[in-house]
């Protein structure tokens, strides 16, 4: 059986090279390369989706992959796709380097310049380690759940445009639907989560800032269980320790929250930071709120340029839902859309100041009256994601599991926004 093994390398003068010699390697099968991070997860989750046996046996990752650093992308890979053995190539063959790879997870390191020998023994032993394990573990798609859990970040064009409060809900939508949900704030420094849902708490997302391996163990010390089932992981009470959670620690805790939670919601608020850049890259999908007015539409427009520009996502990847929004506002959806460039979610939220202001200043979000408009189109815009498991709704009133209200939701085919 030939081995299926996939190059992620962003220089082109080493994709030739690498190509090469992987071509002439026995019972090889190379697949065409991939020339960056972003590239590689989708390329695997797409496969995982279809078969985990449709996933290459041994993936090359080289040094110089980008956006993501090559030891955070070989960790990833890691976590979401665990029956996929990763090689690292690379021009520095210390130990300290090769323990750190393996801690980062990775099967093997071969060293720069790329010899024949060396490539050909450490690919065939990791080929072999991941047939091992497929057939261990069954091979089966109810082995490997291949992309894991929906990442859904929810970012604000602006402070106040009501990124918390949406964040809040779709998660409690999720959670009333049946599956297993987190609720994030990485809005480090001024992140409301706790208070709008009337939570003490001493752990909060710093205190896995500093961990290499965030084991199973280590993430349910770390997070609040809220009477509704929602798993928080919560912004630092102290807004100063925020600069303790690095890009590489956000994609650590996005990575280890995925493999254990069905869906993943993170309040990253208005401010980018690392950390919130970092999320938002790896998000399934990317919302960005805004409400229907001069300045916070130019807010979203200077946000989805400024990720384009980062290259942390594309305009075309990112939805923006519209927040506060009436018929007769002069700035429509279909505008908005052609401002940003990107998808605009078919479900608007209305302003609802009156029905919100009681659960807010309780910090009692999650006690929303069903019958709250709001709270209607937020949890439509829960289903319009497929955030919602739709087995688990009432047919007869369109109420989800565990919500008192009557809420109906909208779930497109597409799932798109």
């Amino acid at each position: 059986m030939p081995t299926r093994i996939l190059p992620a390398v962003g220089d082109a003068d080493a994709v030739r090279s690498i190509t090469t010699l992987l071509g002439q390697l026995p019972d090889a099968e190379p697949v065409a390369p991939v020339t960056d991070s972003t590239q590689l997860v989708d390329t695997l989750a797409r496969l995982a989706a279809e078969s985990v046996d449709e996933l290459p046996e041994v993936v090359v990752v080289h040094e110089r992959i980008g956006p993501v650093p090559a030891l955070e992308l070989i960790r990833e890979v890691a976590l979401r796709f665990p029956a996929v053995g990763v090689v690292l190539v690379t021009s520095d063959a210390s130990p300290g380097l090769f323990q750190a790879a393996m801690d980062h997870g990775a099967r093997g390191l071969v060293a720069l310049p790329l010899g024949y020998e060396e490539l050909a023994s450490r690919v065939q032993a990791v080929a072999q380690w991941s047939v091992g394990v497929r057939r261990h573990l069954g091979s089966g798609g109810e082995v490997f759940t291949g992309a894991g859990g929906t990442v859904v970040t929810v970012s604000g064009a602006k402070g106040g445009v009501g990124a918390t409060l949406t964040a809040v809900q779709l998660a409690l939508a999720a959670q009333a639907s049946g599956r297993a949900t987190a609720l994030v704030d990485l809005d480090l420094q001024t992140g409301d989560i706790a208070s709008y849902l009337d939570v003490q708490f001493r752990r909060s997302v710093v205190d896995l800032a500093a961990i290499n391996d965030i084991s199973p163990r280590v993430l349910a010390d770390a997070v609040f269980r809220h009477d509704t089932g929602l798993a928080l992981l919560l912004a630092p009470g102290e807004g100063e320790r925020g600069e303790e959670v690095t890009d590489r620690a956000a994609r650590q805790i996005v990575s280890a929250l995925r493999s254990r939670y069905e869906v993943v919601v993170i309040d990253c608020g208005a401010q980018l930071g690392g950390a919130g850049a970092a999320a938002v890259e790896m998000a399934d999908r990317a919302l960005l709120v805004t409400t229907p007015d001069v300045v916070a539409v130019r807010g979203a427009k200077r946000a989805v340029r400024m990720w384009d520009r980062l290259q942390i996502r594309k305009a075309e990847e990112t939805t923006v839902v519209v927040n506060r929004h009436t018929r007769g506002t002069e700035i429509q959806p279909p505008l908005i859309r052609r401002i940003t460039g990107t998808a605009i979610a078919a479900t608007t939220v209305p302003a609802g100041f009156k029905e919100l202001q009681g659960a807010v200043d309780s910090g009692r979000l999650h006690e929303l009256d069903g019958k709250s408009t709001v709270k209607q189109a937020l949890w439509g815009l829960a289903g319009e994601l497929g955030l919602v498991r739709a087995a688990e709704a009432d047919r007869r009133g369109g109420r989800l599991r565990g919500d008192r209200g009557s809420v109906s939701f909208r779930r497109r085919k597409d799932g798109g926004g």
